[in-house]
């Protein structure tokens, strides 16, 4: 038994590590799910400058990725429409309507430039075998931008989630150049559907923000929908309108959906109902406004962290210096070896040192010559020295290549490649003004490329409060009782208690003392002559004394209790006297005057008593009554 615990055991955790690390949850690195990064290395594979079928990038990527094209298509589709790393073509779906893109068969994409130079670096790439071991795939990309949060993301693993929203590339690239130089900066989401967002409460990303739609009402008898809340699709905000419609929260007309590569949603008011008085309902019935939670949790050194949006730009900041710095070195030593090579190439030529290999009969004989060939010019190609492999490639050198070798072009050629070293060195000495140069470049090309999307801004950041559906829906409900039958409610023909709203929750204390509250019924038994119903509302409540004036069931003596009811569980029955007694009256007014009739007795002479309820004081609802006689009661009048 104990084998087969530790087996489960063994095997759960491996699976939720997996989950965890392989497909839910973005790599800091790089800001990537692994399906995602397969999509994208499949495409620098295939990269030839054209385009091709999305159906043949799945099929391809499908070397990599274990799980299908059914995971692969959608991940590839939802990177395409970001416009920032995938080119399309084709027909990709509606952000806006929340169509579905056409069959990949149909549709077509290729990497873009921004992604190349972002992502693609073979040569600092970590590389693994695939999962058959066929193929080679990335481990990660050295990303030279923080991608997880341009990208924005969601994935639910294992006992843990991330929701990470997108931010605007153009001001995370300018946060980090402000990192780079010391300055404060501070980033914010923003959303392809543009709207409103609050962002007072997003702490970092680990909190919520709230979102709205752009609505125009400029004409008062009509409110159009230009612009969505982050979330939210044509389809489902005229649903949620449709449905706060029926439930009579809102009074429209109807709902025109005009909406093509823009958002236009005409809602057409009723009669007698104008556009600044409905908006608030909108806001707080509908999809209009929404309240989104945020867990910024990545994938750090191989293990699940939380970080906040300002830590990641930080951490991209040092990995930029080091990705750059990384590449000036491979190509200054790429650099190095190509001079060494141009140099030996010009003085094998020049110096005829090939003529000393005619006479030759043996490989050693050959190399032997070379090596010797070259003694009297060891200081040109200091400090390195003549390897076998550089006397190879010179003996490779074709008879055409020597005779048509042209010295000023060899020279100049090595100039140029000494200049450029020159400058990969004052890189290096200056490497963090060489990254901020990098990223104002990636922003000039975003600004200049208008097929990338990202470059202003669309969610408009504004600091509003969320509108309360309580503090919004009209008391228009008629809440009725009939003492006769006992029935509370809004579907009974009785009295007219009081108007109240479907949000409202109702007190009803029973001739017997005892109380509930209850969300509004439609019909509820409370019993016949209750004391008191209405809404339960906590502020009102807090400051409403209630005065119960009861006769104790084993004496008969009258008693008083005043108490303020404050909380409740809803359905929940207390009791306002102890049980078995009679409830004689019940009041709310903070003073009146009243009357305690007693029972005829023999030497009784005074058969009535008048006491003032605001001498007795306020108590707790578990405290016991203050007694009022030692008489036993009959009735009570109040004035």
């Amino acid at each position: 038994m104990a084998y087969v615990k530790n087996l489960f055991d063994r095997n759960f955790l491996e699976y939720a590590s997996y989950v965890i690390k392989d497909r839910a949850i973005p790599d800091l690195e790089d800001g990537l799910k692994p399906v995602q990064r397969r999509i994208l290395h499949t495409l620098f594979e295939m990269d030839d400058g054209k385009f091709h079928k999305v159906a043949n990038v799945s099929g391809q990527c499908m070397k990599y990725h274990p799980h299908g094209e059914a995971s692969i298509n959608p991940a590839l589709v939802g990177i395409a429409n970001k416009e920032l790393f995938i080119d399309r073509q084709g027909n990709f779906g509606n952000l806006y309507t929340g169509d579905e893109a056409s069959a990949p068969r149909y549709i077509e994409c290729r990497a873009t430039a921004l992604a190349k130079d972002i992502f693609y670096n073979p040569k600092l790439t970590e590389w693994a075998p695939s999962y058959d071991g066929r193929n080679k795939e990335p481990v990660l990309f050295p990303a030279k931008i923080p991608v997880v949060l341009i990208m924005g993301v969601e994935g639910i693993a294992v006992g843990m989630s991330t929701k990470i929203l997108p931010h605007n590339v153009i001001e995370v690239l300018e946060a980090e150049i402000a990192c780079l130089t010391g300055k404060k900066f501070d980033v914010y989401p923003d959303f392809p559907t543009g709207g409103y967002v609050d962002i007072s409460d997003y702490q970092g990303g680990n909190g919520k923000v709230l979102v709205r739609a752009k609505l125009d009402t400029s004409d008062p008898k009509r409110i159009l929908i230009t612009e969505l809340p982050f979330g939210s699709t044509t389809e489902s905000i005229i649903n949620s309108i449709d449905a706060a419609a029926r439930n009579g929260r809102i009074k429209i007309l109807g709902i025109n959906d005009f909406t093509t590569d823009k958002v236009e949603i005409e809602i057409k008011l009723a009669r007698g109902v104008y556009a600044q008085e409905t908006i608030d309902a909108l806001y707080a019935f509908t999809e209009c406004e929404q309240s989104i939670s945020v867990n910024l949790l990545v994938i750090k050194n191989g293990l699940p962290a939380v970080m906040t949006a300002n830590d990641i730009i930080k951490y991209h900041a040092k990995q930029l210096v080091k990705i750059l710095t990384k590449e000036l070195e491979l190509e200054k030593r790429e650099l190095l070896d190509k001079l060494h090579l141009r140099t030996l190439e010009r003085i094998f030529i020049e110096e005829r040192i090939y003529k000393g290999i005619e006479k030759m009969k043996t490989a050693k004989g050959v190399q032997d010559a070379v090596a010797a060939g070259f003694k009297p010019f060891l200081k040109e190609i200091a400090p390195r020295n003549v390897s076998e492999d550089d006397i190879d490639h010179l003996l490779r050198i074709p008879i055409r290549r020597i005779s048509l070798y042209d010295i000023n072009r060899a020279h100049d050629e090595m100039e140029q490649i000494k200049t450029r070293v020159k400058e990969i060195n004052a890189h290096l000495k200056n490497i963090t003004a060489y990254s901020v140069s990098y990223l104002k470049g990636i922003v000039v090309k975003i600004k200049d490329n208008e097929e990338i999307a990202g470059g202003a801004r669309k969610t408009i950041v504004e600091s509003f409060d969320k509108v309360i559906a309580k503090e919004v829906v009209n008391r228009d409900v008629d809440l009725k009782y009939d003492a006769r039958t006992g029935y509370l409610g809004t579907n009974v023909s009785g009295s007219k208690v009081c108007e109240v709203s479907p949000f409202d929750r109702i007190l009803a204390i029973r001739k017997n003392g005892m109380y509930t509250v209850m969300d509004l019924p439609e019909k509820a038994f409370v019993g016949a002559d209750a004391w008191w119903t209405g809404v339960a509302d906590k502020e009102a409540l807090a400051k409403t004394t209630f005065t119960v004036i009861y006769k104790d069931k084993d004496t008969g003596f009258p008693c008083i209790k005043r108490c303020v009811i404050e909380g409740w569980i809803i359905g929940k029955d207390y009791f306002l006297v102890p049980d078995g007694a009679a409830v004689l009256h019940i009041d709310t007014r903070p003073k009146f005057t009243f009357t305690v009739n007693y029972a005829p007795k023999p030497r009784l002479k005074a058969l009535s008593e008048n006491f003032r309820a605001q001498n007795f004081n306020v108590r707790g609802l578990k405290a016991g009554g203050i007694r009022l006689s030692n008489k036993e009661a009959e009735k009570v009048t109040v004035d």
